[in-house]
């Protein structure tokens, strides 16, 4: 008998709950910043809302939900669920969410103490806002890199998910079944195999019945490979 995972089942690291995350400001705690953040700054708890909106975390310890692990799989056989899960996920890089917040703040006060300046003729506030303005873009664009590092990290990690189903299927996948097997949404899905398709190692092909499979032609001919004169 074939069982069906849930869809957006996932594993926290940190509490080992099994589950659906929950959106960012379900929580209590992350209300009560985000109206702090408001009451002495409004746009800095704009700027936190916005960050935050589309985020999940584990609803039992308020992990962010992007570092929970897929769940046992439930579909397939024995064999496949082994090649799909027998690796665990690396951590993932920082996101570099305080130091884009940080930095947007320093570049509105740099901002705010330039006008100042300029306005009321004084010169060391000018100065003091360009240095501050300055270093806040520094501190946005470091946050910005890290944020570009873990979205490589999030699209390997998902690549050589893929590789494992499709070594485990015999060398060939469709959108579906990577969808439902790796968790993920069929336009994104789709997305990643269009992108790992090469003509090559990876190509794309239609099925007398229309349907797009994507074949893996060095696992297709793993058996029929021999060594080299």
């Amino acid at each position: 008998m074939v069982l069906v995972r849930p869809a957006g089942v996932r594993r926290c690291p940190k509490c080992s709950y099994q589950g659906e995350g929950i959106p960012y400001f379900r929580s209590a705690k992350h209300i009560a910043l985000l109206v702090g953040a408001s009451l002495f700054y409004v746009i800095g708890g704009i700027v936190y809302w916005l960050a935050r909106r589309k985020h999940l975390i584990c609803p039992r310890c308020g992990l962010g939900w992007e570092n929970a692990s897929r769940a046992l799989a439930l579909a397939g056989s024995e064999a496949e669920q082994r090649a799909v899960e027998e690796q665990p996920d690396e951590r993932l890089p920082r996101s570099g969410i305080k130091r884009r917040l940080l930095g947007v703040g320093m570049v509105l006060s740099g901002t705010l103490m330039l006008l100042g300046g300029i306005l009321g003729a004084e010169g060391a506030l000018v100065a003091w806002g360009s240095m501050i303005g300055g270093g806040g873009s520094l501190t946005f664009y470091w946050g910005w890199h890290d944020l570009q590092e873990r979205r490589r990290a999030i699209m390997e990690r998902i690549q050589r998910k893929i590789l494992r189903l499709a070594k485990a299927r015999g060398g060939t996948l469709t959108v579906t079944e990577v969808a439902a097997d790796i968790n993920l949404g069929l336009p994104a899905a789709e997305k990643i195999l269009t992108s790992m398709d090469d003509g090559f190692r990876v190509r794309s092909e239609i099925s007398d019945q229309g349907i797009i499979y994507f074949e893996f032609p060095e696992l297709l001919l793993r058996k029929e490979l021999g060594a080299g004169d």
